[in-house]
């Protein structure tokens, strides 16, 4: 049972059917992307615990798999003693909440990550930017895809910050985590596999997210050994933490050859979807094996690849694309997603791409992808 049905998800519902196993897709709305492609599907405010329980119950799944943050996470720890979730409930918990996952890394792990307060009250908000310094990250506790994310340059900036971080996030009048700002040479996403036989790790992905949200992506990512070790390092201290089977995006910021943890999501991440271009196995493909419990062994590079969102410009319903101008390019794939709706910068599909150099995919991609046109 897939909790959450988005284009992640989707992909997932693939390559589990690829291995003759029956998905249901649970999601807070009708035609989701996994819904289109998996044998059952409901809808449900997975927030609600009842629901939640109602539908799983009734469903009787072999493996409950959480595809987003947006889950009632107590309830999970509670179903978690009659049926198995992946990778746990635990982790599902803690990085829904920036809160947990940050104190964990930086305070019990001693990871390096930027340096933060969580603010609960917007009149603490100018002490703790005057500590943390200017350029400053403010985060609500729990959100996702950059939902509720600002950039603060000076003071006056603070209470607009506050009032998106209470309006964009998944909880209102919540916390909010207020960051110092790296000045990094470049961020990656290492896509760590815990399996039965050992963790592996996926060549590091390049990306560029704008407001937390991810635009583009490209692996393999060059660096150098001893960051690529010291990388491999913190991901497997994270991850072997949280525990369970399946795939980790793990979030790196890197300046120099310093490594600083950002997040980390307990499923497939949105910079991964490159690697159904790149990768003898996908990030999806590896995710399943894992999780149904069949060794794996390190993912190799197929070809270099890049991947740019296709986003859209407002809101709208059953939106249609021209993807024409696009193919005229070589090496090119686009995947649209077929979500029903969209709001503006909704990501609605992928543009893959490859070549012999990662930053020219990459290239590529973006280019492909600004040619095609959504009718509204």
């Amino acid at each position: 049972m897939l909790l959450g049905s988005g284009e992640l998800g989707k992909e997932v519902a693939i390559e589990a059917q690829r291995l003759g196993i029956e998905v249901i897709a649970v999601d807070r709305y009708s035609h989701a992307p996994a819904m289109q492609v998996a044998h059952q599907s409901h809808v449900i405010d997975m927030m609600d615990p009842k629901h939640l329980d109602q539908v799983i119950r009734r469903e009787q799944p072999d493996l409950i798999v959480p595809e987003l943050e947006a889950i009632a996470t107590d309830y999970l720890l509670e179903i978690e003693k009659e049926f198995e979730v992946i990778p746990t409930a635990r982790a599902a918990r803690l990085t829904m909440n920036r809160e947990g996952i940050r104190r964990l890394a930086a305070e019990e792990l001693k990871i390096a990550t930027s340096r933060y307060r969580f603010i609960d009250r917007p009149e603490a908000l100018s002490s703790a930017a005057d500590q943390l310094g200017y350029p400053c990250v403010m985060k609500p506790i729990m959100s996702s895809s950059g939902k509720g994310q600002s950039v603060i340059h000076q003071a006056p900036e603070l209470a607009g910050a506050w009032e998106y971080a209470q309006s964009a996030g998944r909880t209102k009048g919540g916390k909010v985590i207020l960051e110092s700002f790296v000045k990094f040479d470049y961020e990656i996403t290492l896509l760590t596999v815990r399996a039965v036989n050992g963790t592996f790790f996926c060549p590091p992905i390049g990306h560029i997210q704008v407001n937390g949200d991810y635009r583009t992506s490209w692996q393999p990512h060059p660096m150098p050994e001893r960051v690529w070790a010291e990388a491999r390092a913190i991901a497997t201290s994270i991850t072997e933490n949280l525990g369970g089977r399946g795939i980790f995006g793990v979030e790196l910021f890197i300046r120099g050859e310093e490594v600083y943890f950002s997040e980390v999501s307990p499923r497939p991440h949105d910079t991964g979807l490159v690697t159904l271009i790149s990768q003898d196995l996908s990030e999806f493909a590896l995710h399943v094996r894992a999780i149904l419990g069949f060794p794996l062994h390190t993912p190799q590079i197929r070809i270099p690849g890049g991947s740019a969102a296709i986003l859209a410009e407002r809101d709208a319903v059953a939106p249609s694309f021209e993807i024409g101008p696009a193919l005229e390019i070589p090496n090119i794939q686009v995947r649209l997603f077929g979500k029903p709706d969209c709001r503006k910068n909704r990501r609605l599909g992928i543009v893959l791409a490859s070549a012999q150099d990662p930053f020219e995919a990459r290239d590529r991609a973006i280019e492909a992808a600004g040619r095609i046109k959504i009718e509204y």
